[in-house]
């Protein structure tokens, strides 16, 4: 059960150095007079990888917690909570992606 907290302090951990290190991108590209639209990119981008790495970890999570005391209703929750973000992790590697290409 430790492991699965520590999963989770991992995916926060994650996310919170995703989102500053994207608003730094952000403020940096807006004072040296960048387009705005670049800099929301790379920023998107930025946060779009944290995102994706923290989903994972948070999969990791619900599995090892899953595994330790498993019940049937225990094995329905994961099944939905790892579609879901299964989902989530497939639209949002796609819009990255999508971004990266433009960019080329």
């Amino acid at each position: 059960m430790i492991l699965a907290y520590f999963a989770h302090l991992v995916a926060i951990i994650v996310i919170t150095t995703g989102m500053i290190k994207a608003l730094r991108i952000f403020v940096k590209d807006i004072f040296t007079r960048r387009k705005s639209r670049k800099a929301i990119e790379e920023s998107r981008l930025e946060i779009g990888h944290a995102f994706s790495l923290s989903l994972g970890f948070l999969i990791g999570a619900s599995i090892i917690k899953t595994v330790i005391a498993p019940t049937w209703n225990d094995i329905g929750k994961l099944a939905a909570i790892i579609a879901i973000r299964t989902i989530l992790n497939f639209f949002l590697m796609r819009d990255i992606e999508d971004l990266t290409n433009k960019d080329n």
